[in-house]
Parts: structure tokens; sequence; C-alpha cells
């Protein structure tokens, strides 16, 4: 997968859009070793707006930058020690989901569409990434697989709502501007008169 300059730019952007949603900080859940973060947000506007390459790109950039030690994480975390605790798997999750999400919106290189976008919020943005995060989380606790997942549960209510503004934020946009989704959508005459009018 060849980017562009641009695809570069929208990629630095989403990754600093990641960075910004971390800054109201962590919500500690007690019982469970991973707190809440509003950075999933982050993770399913990147690959519904960027697609699944780019969203994914836009994620890896932004764990770099926290693997070098920058303090991006919500609660100001930063370090190669984050990738080895009990939020390790969602934080390599977050790639995976990125690109779930971004291959489910712009399956077939069509437009976003409402029930795609939410789709993909909810298989890429919450499934993908509990898929990933929730069996490390055990690992690294010690804890069952059982309790773990039940105790995750606790993230379901956030996580849709989460879903829910991501979809209204990338409709929103794609009606707006659809040249910000950039190539992975065939923006034709056509398709800009339809963004308008929907």
């Amino acid at each position: 997968m060849k980017f562009d300059v641009r695809d570069l730019a929208r990629i630095a952007v989403f990754a600093a859009i990641i960075a910004v949603l971390g800054i109201p900080g962590a919500i500690p859940i007690f019982g469970n070793a991973v707190p809440i973060t509003a950075q999933t947000l982050g993770i399913m506007l990147a690959g519904a707006v960027l697609g699944a390459w780019r969203g994914a790109a836009a994620v890896v950039v932004f764990l770099l930058l926290v693997l070098v030690g920058l303090p991006l994480l919500s609660g100001g975390h930063g370090g190669a020690g984050v990738f080895v605790g009990p939020s390790a798997g969602y934080l390599f999750g977050w790639i995976l989901g990125a690109f779930v999400t971004g291959a489910i919106v712009h399956a077939g290189h069509r437009r976003p569409t409402w029930w795609r976008t939410a789709l993909g919020c909810v298989v890429g943005g919450i499934l993908v990434i509990y898929a990933v995060g929730v069996p490390v989380q055990a690992f690294v606790t010690h804890l069952p697989l059982g309790a773990t997942a039940l105790s995750s549960t606790v993230f379901l209510p956030g996580d849709l709502i989460k879903a829910v503004v991501a979809t209204l934020i990338t409709m929103g946009l794609w009606r707006a501007y659809p040249r910000a989704f950039g190539d992975q959508v065939r923006v034709t005459p056509a398709a800009k008169v339809d963004a308008t009018v929907r």
C-alpha cells in the first residue's frame, strides 16, 4: 500500500486526534485493570474516515510515539512498559480494530453509509478490540478468561455511545467534505451531489 503526501498528512492528523482524545484522562474502573478512555473514539474515526490501511497506519504512528516515551495515552502514560501491561492487548487491538472498521465502512470503495459506518465501528471498534484485548488482559493479570470478559462488559455502554458519535461525525464529514476521505472512496460528481442532499 503506497501513501502519497496527502495520505501522510491525513494519517498524521488522525494520530494527533487520537492523542488529543487522551487529554481528558482515563477513568479507572473498580475491579478492572483497564480504564475507560475516549481514545477508542479516535480509533473508530481513523478507520471510518481514512479507510483500512490509512486508519491502521494512523494508529501505528500514534503507538510508535507512545513507544518512544511520549505520554499520549489517557492519564499521561507512555513508554515501552504500557505494551506489556494489562492494556497491551487493547493497544495492539486498536490497529486491527481501525483496519476492520475501515474495511467495513469502505467495502468495495463505496461511499460511507450510516448503517455500514455503524456496523464498522461496532465490529472493528468494539468487538475486534475486545477479542484481542481481553485474552491479553487475562494473561497478564492471571485471571480466568471468562471472568476478565465479564468484567470488560462494563465498557460496552460507553463504547456503544462512541460508535454512535463516530457514525454521526463520519456521516457529517462525508456530507460536508467527501474529499477528506481520500481515494479509498471513488468520489464522482454524482456522489458529491448525493452527499449534499442526504
